[in-house]
């Protein structure tokens, strides 16, 4: 492919992030994506063949993007509280920019769009495998490895990200606790990566006494 299709294809799926943001997916078609994008509706199709098709292929490119964004803070992360801090700090940027709202629309669209929910649930999955991994790394140094599933409780962060959002819609105070028990949950995490071995000892004890059969 010529350097001046990938250009154009690369308008494209710019386009039609940039329309799901603004506009929201009710109002994004081919004309608003095309004028988004500033080129001839028509690319769309030679491109991608239908405009769902281009929905699907800018949410994977929007998850890779958002994702590669974070790559370097993930691995600087030294704590399940420095996680939990930064899971804070990450869904106010991610809202404040509509990505979570997006995210949401895509979702529940999907659910009709069985090609949507397929990229929608590969962006995800983006997203889960990072989790997945400074989680196993984080959680190795507390009584709690050997106990949490790691690829679990990325899964279940990933639906909370996308739940609060929502949530918040409909309950801005509801939504405001559910962040504020994360910050309980930091602390907890805090305190339990600062035992010392006997009491760790202890915690793992105590762990498998309750998750055997």
């Amino acid at each position: 492919m010529s350097a001046a299709s990938e250009a154009t294809k690369l308008k494209l799926l710019e386009g039609a992030l940039r329309t799901l943001v603004e506009q929201g997916i009710g109002k994004t078609s081919a004309r608003t994506i095309a004028a988004t994008a500033g080129v001839n509706q028509g690319l769309i199709f030679y491109h991608f063949g239908s405009v769902d098709e281009l929905l699907s292929a800018a949410c994977l490119f929007g998850a890779e993007q958002r994702v590669a964004r974070y790559r370097e803070r993930f691995a600087e992360l030294g704590s399940l509280a420095e996680l939990l801090a930064f899971a804070r700090e990450m869904h106010a940027e991610e809202r404040a920019a509509g990505h979570v709202a997006v995210l949401g629309q895509l979702l529940a669209a999907g659910q009709a769009q069985p090609a949507l929910a397929a990229a929608t649930a590969a962006g995800l999955g983006l997203w889960i495998a990072e989790l997945e991994e400074v989680l196993g790394r984080l959680l190795a140094a507390t009584p709690l490895a050997g106990f949490a599933d790691p690829a679990g409780l990325a899964r279940a962060a990933a639906a909370s990200f996308v739940g609060i959002e929502l949530y918040e819609g409909v309950d801005p105070a509801g939504a405001g606790r559910a962040l504020d028990g994360l910050e309980q949950l930091a602390g907890l995490a805090q305190a339990l990566e600062g035992l010392g071995p006997l009491s760790q000892r202890a915690v793992r004890h105590g762990l498998r006494r309750k998750t055997r059969p």
